[in-house]
């Protein structure tokens, strides 16, 4: 029917699809549908012009700010922003419910006058929503911000020009000629900060945030999981500019053929698949890959080539002021007596990682707990045995310096001298250097200090190349 239109004829045949791959091919050549008009996810100012669009007849009040609003609704569609507008306005209307009479025909001209959206009820929308590309990986934004993370200050500099430059000033990028770096692995031992970085940058930056539990990819049917990787990476690119954090990636990305059997051949072809994707990231789809691991000993050393995961960053064994900067930022909330001395902590908890001192916080939180509820029950059954009314509770206890020495006695270093010594031979590896010296000054004194104190003890060949 399509081949026996005459150009004459004054007929143009429209069609629209949002699977253009599921069509039959012969309809998609020159004759037939002889243009192929794709219509992608705006980018700031068609978000901008569409959010104008929305609101023309909307009543707002003049702090709504619609410029960061098209800012922080990366990979919104139309119909995303439309939803966005309508659950902004419904929270305003839902706000005057109680003065409303919903039998009356018409609503009192006061009431009318007094609905108006104000910027609380548009932040509070877009908690609501989220882009329709990523509703099926959808995760709750972790409310981590950079002050929660003590220490690490190189790292949080280097994560801010790596992923959040690009997005924030790309007139800046292509002034320069400079492409946005593909990729990013932090590697470092367990409990040094990893995770918590990857959920600081999903809250921090301006960009959507994909977060993959490596096993999850993986399925017993053949092929599958190289479609899952495909879809994630699809998704990813349609809701530009993402972030995709690979939580310990060594599960997926293990050096290849490091195993017979055929679990190790589909392992290698999910690794192959996620090598294609990241190549295949153009300049124009910013999507930025994280990968942590606390075995990069183990990873495929095609994935940390320049181009790929090329930035590599450790994470290091917190040095002193890091680790004071890691009991403030777990104590901010909590009370403290004047007799806690956080320096004195600090100097006390060397060679502990950051989930160690997170673990002597939440254990002198917890003994202060229980002294306050001991001392409330003890005071209510002095008033129950003397007939009177129970006291109102008291809460203005404090963490001391007692509870803090009490929460010491059970404390522990969970990495040893011999992680810490692979790590630095891994590092030492990587840097290229010959100096031993130079090693030690990248990983950092606090680690070289924690490898020299064990001269006495039996020691194997990692520590005496560490020491």
């Amino acid at each position: 029917m399509m081949d026996s239109i005459s150009p004459k004829s004054q007929v143009v045949i429209m069609a629209a699809t949002n699977r253009p791959n599921a069509i039959e091919p012969a309809l998609r050549r020159f004759g037939r549908f002889d243009l192929e008009v794709n219509i992608p996810v705006p980018d700031t100012e068609g978000r901008l012009d569409i959010l104008r669009i929305k609101t023309r007849d909307l009543s707002m009040k003049p702090d709504v700010d619609l410029h960061a609003l098209a800012e922080d609704t990366q990979g919104y569609c139309g119909a995303d922003l439309a939803q966005l507008v309508f659950e902004s306005a419904m929270l305003c209307v839902r706000e005057k419910l109680p003065e409303m009479d919903l039998e009356a025909d018409r609503l009192p001209k006061p009431i009318i006058d007094a609905l108006s959206v104000t910027q609380e009820h548009i932040s509070r929308a877009l908690s609501l929503t989220n882009p329709s590309t990523l509703r099926e990986t959808a995760i709750e934004m972790p409310n981590v911000k950079w002050e929660d993370i003590g220490g690490l200050e190189d790292v949080k500099r280097e994560l801010k020009e790596t992923v959040q430059y690009p997005v924030q000033y790309a007139d800046k990028f292509e002034l320069f000629g400079m492409n946005a770096a593909k990729g990013v692995l932090f590697y470092g031992p367990p409990g040094c900060g990893k995770t918590l970085l990857a959920k600081a940058i999903a809250s921090e930056c301006k960009a959507n945030f994909i977060s993959v539990k490596g096993p999850e990819l993986l399925t017993m049917w053949f092929g599958e999981s190289e479609a899952n990787v495909r879809d994630l990476f699809d998704k990813a690119r349609q809701a530009s500019p993402c972030v995709i954090f690979f939580d310990e990636m060594d599960s997926i990305a293990k050096a290849r053929g490091s195993g017979g059997g055929g679990a190790s051949e589909a392992g290698d072809r999910v690794i192959n698949q996620i090598l294609t994707e990241i190549d295949g990231v153009g300049a124009r789809k910013s999507v930025f890959v994280i990968g942590a691991t606390n075995r990069p000993d183990i990873l495929d050393p095609a994935i940390m080539r320049p181009g790929r995961l090329d930035q590599l960053i450790y994470i290091p064994i917190p040095d002193f002021d890091s680790r004071l900067s890691i009991f403030r930022a777990n104590l901010r909330k909590s009370p403290l007596a004047d007799d806690v001395d956080l320096p004195s902590l600090a100097n006390i908890t060397d060679g502990f990682s950051g989930a160690d001192i997170t673990e002597v916080c939440q254990r002198a939180c917890k003994l202060a707990i229980r002294g306050e509820i001991a001392a409330q029950e003890e005071a209510e059954a002095a008033a129950t045995a003397a007939g009177e009314e129970l006291p109102e509770q008291k809460l203005d206890g404090k963490l001391s310096k007692e509870h803090f020495d009490e929460a010491m006695k059970t404390a522990r270093k969970s990495v040893s001298k011999t992680e810490l010594a692979r790590y630095l031979k891994f590092k030492k590896e990587l840097s290229g250097g010959t100096s031993l010296d130079k090693a030690n000054a990248n990983m950092g004194a606090d680690d070289a200090a924690t490898a020299g104190k064990a001269e006495s003890e039996p020691k194997d060949e990692d520590e005496e190349l560490y020491e």
